[in-house]
């Protein structure tokens, strides 16, 4: 019988808890945390293991994907984000966090979390001199969203159980899972909110 506390790692959503982590071991998780902080959710900046317990969700930032991905391993927190994610804790990717929640890229092994059936180009759309603004339309909402793409990803191919959300062409730019978001672009740079709050709401379920 499950005492007091958390189910398998993950807050209960009857007790209240509404504390959202963001991995703060590089790139721009400070401003994820002022927009979380602005919804009315705490943010808890992520370092170690132990600050995943009682998460009701998870955002990996943007960054540089392979410095990210070693400082996880480093640290415990690929194999502890992934054991988070499988207990079923909501996770977001943005653009590094894209590329680290793929479970293949078309470029040089690097440590991934696996955690979304698709191949991802990292950088796929040029380097930081090719960085964009785009007018998204994504399923779900009425507008459309400007993304802003900084040496973006993209999946290449994504298979069963992804359902694809954005697209720029031919290339997926958001997509989600049964607990995971995915965002090839930076919402936390713009003012409007609503990726954040689509989190929060349909994938955290708070």
């Amino acid at each position: 019988m499950a005492g007091n506390g958390e189910t398998n790692g993950v807050a209960r959503e009857e007790e209240g808890q509404k504390r959202v982590g963001v991995l703060a071991l590089q790139g721009d998780f400070r401003e994820h945390a002022e927009i979380l902080r602005g919804l009315g959710v705490e943010p808890v900046e992520v370092r170690a293991v132990e600050d995943l317990e009682g998460l009701a969700g998870i955002i990996v930032p943007g960054g540089e994907s392979t410095t990210i991905g070693k400082m996880m391993v480093s640290s415990g927190l690929l194999d502890g984000i992934r054991s988070y994610y499988y207990k079923g804790g909501p996770v977001w990717g943005t653009c590094a966090g894209m590329v680290l929640a793929a479970s293949a890229t078309t470029g040089p092994r690097q440590p991934l979390l696996g955690l979304m059936n698709a191949l991802v180009e990292r950088n796929g759309f040029g380097r930081q001199v090719h960085s964009f603004e785009a007018d998204l339309e994504v399923d779900g909402f009425e507008e459309p969203f400007t993304g802003v793409f900084i040496r973006a990803p993209f999946f290449e191919d994504v298979g069963p159980g992804v359902e694809v959300l954005s697209k720029v062409g031919d290339r997926v730019v958001a997509a989600r899972g049964e607990n995971i978001l995915v965002t090839a672009f930076h919402p936390e740079l713009t003012d409007d909110v609503r990726f954040h709050e689509y989190f929060l709401r349909e994938v955290c379920s708070i």
